[in-house]
């Protein structure tokens, strides 16, 4: 689905995948946000299964990734402000927001932002803040395609997950690694694995975002990510007042727990 974006730079044109249904304003929304280097496809299974249970999705591309236009937007705030113009595109007056990684800021900052239109708030594999180490920034500036391949080391807890995922013939390390390079390549921007781990690094205003939160919140962390560990979450979890549930899987979640992920978003949002 296409959603022509009103910014203060101009109309852009983003996309959004509506879980294999038409979309319809009409229903609760719910809006998923990626993390970096990432697009709407990490989202396939909890898409698919909302838009089937009465749901109305927007599991979107950021900016500069998968199919929405650039450039990409060098700031979270500047990205929530985005996903709130995509709800206005879209005639979403009120909607769940469901972010990972990047993605999780984002979604903080947005609710944060406009606090009347978020009904819930869940965070999947988030830390507040998110700081990224100063040799991974360098290695993403000089060998971006060197780091995708690190990050992907660090994003999985297991080589293979069973059963949920990966199906017959499928890898969930070079899934991730094949989609990583793809988004960077395809993006209009030079180097935007660099871009959106400057995002992360630079965001400090998380935990002041998560007082001004006003719906009920709930975080999805892995057990065993290295990426943002657990207790890199523990603040902003008690300033949301937050459900907390932990899953057995690194920050690539979705595809190494994804029944369980699903169950934890069911059992948040009742």
């Amino acid at each position: 689905m296409e959603l022509l974006v009103d910014t203060p730079e101009g109309r852009r044109v983003g996309y959004a995948y509506t879980g294999g249904k038409p979309f319809d304003p009409g229903l609760p929304a719910i809006v998923f946000i990626h993390g970096a280097l990432h697009d709407h496809s990490v989202w396939t299974l909890l898409a698919r299964w909302f838009a089937n249970h009465g749901h109305a999705v927007l599991a979107l591309d950021l900016p500069a990734h998968g199919r929405s236009a650039g450039p990409a937007l060098r700031s979270v705030e500047d990205l929530a402000r985005w996903v709130l113009a995509a709800l206005d595109a879209a005639a979403v007056a009120e909607a769940v927001l469901v972010g990972h990684s990047m993605g999780s800021l984002i979604a903080l900052q947005a609710a944060a932002m406009a606090p009347a239109r978020v009904k819930h708030l869940a965070l999947l594999g988030t830390a507040v803040p998110m700081p990224v180490a100063p040799a991974l920034l360098e290695t993403a500036r000089t060998a971006p395609l060197q780091a995708i391949d690190r990050v992907n080391v660090f994003s999985h807890s297991t080589f293979a997950a069973k059963p949920g995922n990966p199906g017959p013939g499928s890898w969930s390390h070079g899934g991730n690694r094949a989609l990583m390079r793809r988004v960077q390549a395809a993006s209009p921007e030079p180097n935007l694995f660099l871009v959106d781990f400057e995002v992360c690094n630079a965001y400090a205003g998380g935990l002041d975002a998560a007082r001004k939160v006003r719906c009920p919140a709930s975080l999805v962390l892995g057990a065993r990510d290295q990426m943002a560990a657990p207790r890199q979450a523990a603040e902003v979890a008690a300033a949301l007042n937050a459900r907390v549930t932990t899953v057995q899987a690194g920050h690539s979640m979705m595809t190494e727990a994804p029944d369980a992920v699903l169950a934890a978003l069911r059992g948040s949002l009742g």
